[in-house]
């Protein structure tokens, strides 16, 4: 009897969840399967169409001898959330240099992890209409302060060349003291004292420590954070870019996130922007799958 009843406790608390989960991530899930074969735009009645927003969107023709692209954009908005996932490694990095630091016994420690921390619960649209004023190529604080050593600033959000390395410096700034430097502290927490006392004994230094020691026991904490930064790195992107760039110059910050929103709710093409969110589901899947794959082989644990 007491058995069941601790059954029924757990599948109280656990009902609230399950059903969030089914309303608001199943289900949406299962209708954009559907919507995928569909021509709708919301003021007429969906016509399935069967694969041929799959067509448009991954098919492509021969012109001229050249291959070309049904959809050219896509495969420009996908390179451009690439191309802004290269930032990923370095945020990793500094949030593990940050861990490290914020680690030691040093004054305000709890002070200047809150702080680095900041940023991560901070109103995300506030951050990025700051950053937005301050890469400004007129009057913004960087540029002036580029004026300042005689260096004329670029225009940063403006350039087809500075604007993504521009948003890389933003996510750059917004991660590195996020999550990923909690879960890193986190892990260097549950590493054991005596293997550095032992490694101390044998005469190892601080970064014969860190390799032999610190990066091999945090190679879980890594690979979880890598996964799912490459995850967000894929979902990623729209509220930079629409708030800093609007997606220009030029498409330069259009990610793909981007474009689904553009198809759904500028365009009205619900059916090609669902086909355009399976599509980006497959690739995170399969990016998923060979990480989990190949990755967790090299995952050693205390």
């Amino acid at each position: 009897m007491m058995g069941r009843q601790r059954n029924l406790v757990a599948f109280g608390f656990l009902t609230p969840n399950f059903i969030g989960f089914l309303v608001f991530v199943f289900l949406p899930v299962l209708a954009a399967i559907g919507l995928s074969f569909f021509r709708w735009d919301i003021f007429h009645a969906p016509e399935f169409v069967g694969l041929e927003n799959y067509s448009n969107l991954l098919g492509g023709y021969w012109e001229d001898g050249t291959f070309q692209w049904n959809d050219p954009h896509f495969w420009k908005y996908l390179w451009n959330t690439l191309f802004l996932m290269i930032g990923i490694p370095v945020s990793m990095a500094l949030s593990l240099f940050l861990a490290i630091v914020l680690n030691q016994q040093i004054r305000a420690r709890n002070l200047f992890r809150a702080i680095f921390y900041l940023p991560t619960i901070c109103a995300g649209i506030a951050l990025l209409l700051l950053w937005k004023f301050m890469f400004n190529e007129e009057f913004g604080l960087i540029n002036r302060a580029l004026a300042w050593i005689g260096v004329r600033g670029p225009g940063w959000l403006t350039s087809y060349h500075w604007a993504k390395p521009s948003l890389m410096i933003v996510s750059l700034w917004t991660h590195m003291g996020g999550s990923s430097m909690i879960l890193y502290l986190a892990g260097l927490q549950c590493i054991p004292p005596e293997l550095y006392e032992a490694a101390s004994i044998d005469g190892a230094g601080a970064w014969k420590k860190f390799t032999a020691i610190t990066f091999p026991l945090l190679s879980p904490t890594t690979f979880f954070i890598f996964i799912t930064s490459v995850i967000r790195g894929f979902q990623g992107g729209f509220e930079s870019a629409y708030i800093m760039t609007e997606g220009g110059p030029n498409g330069a910050t259009t990610t793909i996130g981007y474009y689904i929103y553009n198809h759904a709710f500028q365009w009205f093409n619900m059916g090609y922007a669902s086909t355009i969110a399976m599509v980006l589901f497959v690739i995170i899947l399969t990016v998923t799958l060979i990480n989990w794959r190949y990755g967790g082989r090299k995952v050693e644990y205390v």
